[in-house]
């Protein structure tokens, strides 16, 4: 059987777009729903099977029943997935707002959907697939409630304008007898539809959903949507197949022939051979000797071991995430830490930005909820304080921190602590404290006419004397 040969690729990813004077009707509806499908056999399932550790090569066809046929994996898409969401999002987002009005509903809005496990699990599905979606309806309690989907389960549809707004959301599922069912999220309805007997809306259930946009978000991992692993993903394959050809020569090296020349050999003496472990022939010197020996293939197991060197450097280095678990990454400096994580650094600069719109988007949307009594434009109070998830060094960052004592204002100064959350509320802990201490101070002299120690023998002497 010929050798399987690594050509395995992942469709690109593109926008679903309709013409901007165009109504979605149900013949739209299908084409846009089967162009849908076509992704996701051609991109989303590649990608999902990659971070569930299922790659081509356990599903290639299976050699000679003599031939040893390894399959191994290393889930270098998780590791890499996992690893940048970590440093990412380790750290909850803290949003922040001057409104007291706005940050209690917030309190109560993010811990009803428990909303940092969401933005947790929405940035991984962005790292997945390079992008996610959320959607927002009011549930049986009459509170928003925040849902996430992967791309697999819905689409946005665009319009076709070089602004690219979204004019629809459609999500969709089989039921046990695979009968469709979904819903089309307008700016102001909802529209379900089925394909039981021929796909067809279900006009009698139209209803509005209290939003004044489409309830629908997609937040992106980057422009260009593509997964934090897509870049490495044909070096993942190659490396899989690599290392398993490599246990296979291991096999294949355990398993080699015994060659005997110059010896006749029954199978009564192979079975003895074989159960005492010794070899024992009559031979001379002649010009036919009698030679034992195994057959042996050529060995490329440096060859090999430089192959699997190189992909797995390539691998961290095209897809920008450091190998935290280097040996001697823990060994280096500070500064030679930041440049280690440079390159991570930059991905995740360019994911802030991007999740801060789908948060902005998000926000606006629910705000718009009569529900609550948020205003329209209250959004726009809201500010996201991203920390990355490092190991800090508190006492460089106290000596940084004390160096800048009078060069730059306290805040600032107090914003280099990494434990300090927000440094406007502990100056005032601070000026709260030094009050604290003041009073004290006055009440001790000044208040109350204070008794000391040996204060009432002084004045009990002094009455004896008078």
């Amino acid at each position: 059987m010929a050798q399987q040969n690594v050509k395995e690729e992942i469709r690109p990813d593109e926008l679903i777009c309709i013409a901007d004077d165009e109504e979605l009707d149900i013949t739209k509806l299908g084409e846009l729903i089967n162009k849908h499908k076509a992704l996701i056999t051609g991109r989303y399932d590649k990608l999902k099977k990659a971070y569930m550790n299922q790659y081509p090569n356990l599903y290639w066809s299976d050699k000679e029943s003599w031939k040893p046929d390894n399959r191994l994996t290393v889930n270098f898409a998780k590791y890499l997935v996992d690893t940048f969401n970590g440093y990412f999002l380790g750290i909850p987002i803290k949003v922040q707002t001057d409104d007291s009005q706005v940050e209690d509903y917030l309190t109560m809005l993010d811990g009803y959907n428990d909303i940092e496990d969401h933005n947790a699990e929405l940035a991984r599905i962005c790292s997945i697939y390079g992008k996610g979606y959320e959607l927002y309806s009011n549930d049986e309690m009459g509170n928003v409630s925040i849902v996430y989907l992967d791309p697999a389960e819905g689409f946005m549809v665009y319009d076709n304008t070089y602004t690219q707004k979204p004019r629809y959301f459609v999500t969709y599922y089989y039921d046990s007898e695979k009968v469709m069912h979904g819903q089309v999220l307008t700016e102001s309805e909802s529209w379900p539809f089925t394909d039981d007997h021929g796909l067809h809306y279900l006009t009698d259930e139209f209803h509005p959903h209290n939003f004044d946009d489409i309830p629908a978000t997609e937040f992106l991992e980057n422009e260009s949507r593509i997964a934090v692993f897509e870049s490495a993903y044909s070096l993942i394959v190659g490396y899989n197949k690599a290392l398993s050809e490599k246990l296979n020569d291991v096999d294949a090296f355990a398993d080699a022939y015994l060659a005997i020349l110059g010896a006749h050999v029954d199978d009564g003496m192979l079975k003895n051979m074989r159960d005492s472990r010794m070899i024992s022939f009559d031979g001379d010197m002649s010009e036919n000797p009698v030679d034992v020996r195994f057959l042996e293939k050529p060995s490329a197991d440096g060859l090999e071991e430089n192959l699997l060197n190189r992909m797995e450097r390539l691998i961290y280095q095209v897809s920008m995430i450091a190998n935290i678990n280097d040996e001697n990454f823990g060994n280096s400096s500070g500064i030679a830490m930041a440049y280690k994580l440079q390159s991570m650094s930059n991905l995740a600069k360019t994911k802030e930005r991007k999740f801060t719109s789908g948060l902005n988007r998000r926000y606006k949307v629910v705000f718009s909820n009569p529900v609550n009594s948020m205003g329209s434009d209250d959004w726009i109070k809201l500010r996201y304080k991203y920390t990355r998830n490092l190991p800090k060094n508190l006492l460089e960052e106290m000596q940084i921190a004390q160096g800048l004592s009078g060069i730059v204002s306290q805040e600032t100064q107090l914003s280099v602590l990494s434990i300090v959350d927000n440094p406007t509320e502990e100056i005032e802990r601070i000026e709260e404290e030094q009050q604290d201490k003041n009073d004290a101070i006055v009440n001790q002299f000044f208040g109350n006419n204070p008794v000391y120690p040996n204060q009432g023998q002084e004045v009990g002497k002094d009455e004896q004397e008078q």
